[in-house]
């Protein structure tokens, strides 16, 4: 009976390594990150400024989901900020200047956040534009369209409930924001952990040929990671109008470098085949905590722009020295 109990807590042990696979380094640096800060503020500790933090990661969490299923076939998506602001003006016009209601407008603005993403993926596998040429000119795109629909101008003036969603905890804690972020984390872990298209990412960022000659039909899951990708932007973008209580077309700007800084923090590789939601998570906290720590100790907001690309620099220097 010893045994089978050494054994149980042997595997128990081993369960949490392999969730933790390439994400122990962010993890140890996130728990240093916050104790450093609890010393250096007696504010960042605080209940309230815990909860704080999860709000304000929620439109970064959901999106780096999508970026992370992108960076894991060796893709790339920087068309993700503008796709957010293009699905929020369609919302927003749909809803406030056509009338419709406010659930459909939702419906057919992630719609269209998804046809960005489609038109991305057949540009990549259909026509061969390498993946950052295909998202930086639906990035220009995007942000076009945004800007055109209302020539530049926001719009204000969403049902009170609306934006009551985004600041009501339920249960004293949970906002319905933070909630749609968490089901987004468990959602893309378990694809990624246990369903064979999740393995067939792993396998196409490894190695597309070899991917292919396995039967794997890598045109198929190249377009589906963009049109998750430009999905998930779209979701943030409403996540983003029901904390502001508004949409303009200059949301997002700058957005789709954040995501891909949480991505790679967390430990998946730019080139492909390594990394996992979990990462991601911590990844997304880092510069979360970063910030929130940031501007608790008064740090100016161009400073703070400086020590996250150091940051960002230093976890790819160090995943370029692991992989020697």
């Amino acid at each position: 009976m010893l045994a089978s109990v050494k054994d149980d807590n042997r595997n128990a042990g081993a369960g949490v390594f392999s969730v933790l696979r390439g994400a122990t380094g962010p993890l140890i640096g996130l728990i240093l990150l916050c104790i450093f800060l609890s010393f250096a503020t007696d504010k960042f500790m605080s209940a309230r400024n815990l909860l704080n933090i999860l709000d304000q990661i929620t439109v970064l969490g959901i999106m780096a989901v999508g970026m992370t299923l992108v960076i894991l076939i060796g893709g790339i998506d920087l068309a993700v900020g503008s796709v957010m602001a293009l699905t929020m003006m369609v919302m927003g016009y749909l809803s406030s200047q056509i009338g419709l209601p406010l659930g459909a407008g939702i419906l057919l603005a992630l719609a269209v956040a998804a046809v960005t993403g489609a038109i991305s993926g057949v540009l990549i596998t259909a026509l061969g534009v390498p993946a950052f040429i295909a998202t930086l000119a639906m990035m220009s795109v995007a942000r076009g369209l945004a800007n055109m629909i209302t020539d530049g101008q926001q719009i204000v003036g969403f049902p009170s409930w609306f934006s009551l969603l985004a600041y009501t905890r339920f249960g004293g804690f949970l906002t319905l924001t933070v909630a749609i972020m968490l089901v987004v984390f468990v959602l893309g872990w378990l694809y990624l952990r246990y369903t064979p298209g999740g393995r067939s990412l792993y396998a196409i960022g490894g190695n597309q040929e070899v991917a292919r000659l396995a039967g794997i039909n890598v045109s198929f899951y190249t377009i589906g990671v963009y049109v998750v990708s430009g999905l998930l932007a779209g979701l943030a973008g409403v996540v983003l109008a029901m904390r502001l209580d508004s949409v303009q077309p200059t949301a997002g700007v700058s957005y789709e470098l954040d995501t891909i800084a949480a991505v790679v923090i967390g430990g998946t590789s730019l080139s492909g085949g390594k990394g996992g939601i979990i990462g991601t998570i911590i990844g997304v906290l880092i510069i979360g905590v970063l910030r929130n720590g940031l501007n608790l100790l008064g740090v100016s907001p161009f400073l703070q722009a400086v020590v996250i690309g150091v940051v960002i620099a230093l976890a790819v220097a160090a995943e370029a020295v692991k992989q020697k």
